[in-house]
């Protein structure tokens, strides 16, 4: 689990003491829906804001997609499951 991975090496309070701000652009999404469990794989550019530069990623990530109850809160019905991270690499550095 990515979160719990990260929360123990204290990722997230470092994030907080630096002040820094993360934003995803998600440019595409491609789901095969031809066999299951279905596949997705997801293009997006990561922005990392500090106070002294800014840093642009290419992240792409892929899963696996399980049918599941449609909800309020997961409206299109589906479980993410073998998250994993493809890419993340710097793109580039711009000094503010």
């Amino acid at each position: 689990n990515y979160y719990q991975d990260l929360s123990e090496k204290g990722y997230f309070k470092r994030l907080i003491s630096a002040n820094i701000n993360q934003y995803i652009q998600i440019d595409s999404v491609i789901c095969n829906f031809d066999h299951y469990p279905y596949t997705a794989r997801t293009f997006a550019k990561q922005l990392i804001l500090r106070e002294s530069n800014v840093t642009e990623r290419s992240l792409i990530t892929t899963c696996k997609l399980l049918n599941s109850v449609r909800s309020d809160n997961n409206p299109h019905g589906f479980i993410i499951e073998n998250f994993e991270i493809i890419e993340n690499k710097d793109i580039r550095v711009a000094n503010r």
